[in-house]
């Protein structure tokens, strides 16, 4: 596991950035598995200016997203369809045929097996992941069993206490998501994570214990054999992780 220490949230976005512009130029017809929060905002922002300003090509680009919300339309402002074409999609020359976030209204149990059925399909060049305060990878939430494939999952309380800020209020707060599995995850050829935030547990859990636990799904990335962490230095430093 390669972990950067970034000095800044600014800087952090501009070394995740040059990771996926490293796969980009190298390989135009890759794909990307993409994810939603605060945590990849300032990558997308800097993929953007890139590709305005220097030229960077996602015509050819694919992309898959680890999950969406249950109950929300494309079109609401909080669905991670509309993040996406929000903070990315909508700055940079990618064709929308060629993204896939999964469904998140009608006959869910059809949505997810559509999903299941794309991944099988696809191989993912890198995998975009933040982590959630309790470690949570997507919206597989900490268990005893963590799921392989795609599935419905049932939010934690503390995931939805996380969310709120996005919301009129915690009620108006999917309680429910679609999301890959962890066994889609660690397929992707590459993993990259980007930690910022009050993310403290999960990240000493992830860079200073020596274990695999399903009770914190981000330590599943040790299992990884090209797997990149972009930390910022104020949080390696409130964990004690010195490289």
């Amino acid at each position: 596991m390669k972990v950067i220490v970034a000095d800044t949230y600014e800087e952090g976005a501009k070394k995740a950035a040059d990771v996926i512009e490293k796969l980009v130029r190298e390989k135009p017809d890759c794909t990307l598995g993409l994810a939603t929060g605060s945590s990849p905002v300032g990558m997308y922002k800097e993929l953007a200016r890139r590709c305005k300003e220097e030229g960077l090509d996602f015509s050819k680009v694919h992309s898959v997203n680890l999950d969406e919300y249950v109950g929300l339309e494309p079109t609401h402002d909080q669905s991670y369809r509309y993040f996406m074409d929000d903070n990315l999609f909508n700055h940079i020359n990618i064709d929308k045929a060629n993204t896939y976030v999964a469904k998140g209204t009608g006959d869910i149990d059809k949505n997810i097996a559509e999903f299941n059925e794309i991944l099988d399909k696809t191989d993912i060049d890198l995998q975009v992941l933040g982590v959630g305060p309790d470690g949570h990878l997507g919206f597989n939430e900490p268990g005893a069993t963590l799921y392989e494939k795609a599935h419905k999952e049932v939010l934690e309380e503390s995931t939805i206490d996380a969310n709120t800020r996005f919301f009129a209020s915690r009620d108006d707060v999917p309680r429910y998501a679609v999301t890959m599995g962890m066994g889609s995850i660690m397929k992707a050829k590459t993993l990259l994570m980007i930690i910022n935030g009050n993310k403290k547990e999960a990240a000493r859990k992830l860079l200073m214990e020596d274990k695999i636990d399903p009770m914190c799904p981000a330590t599943f990335l040790r299992l990884h054999r090209d797997a990149i962490v972009v930390i910022e230095k104020s949080l390696a430093d409130e964990i004690g992780y010195k490289g």
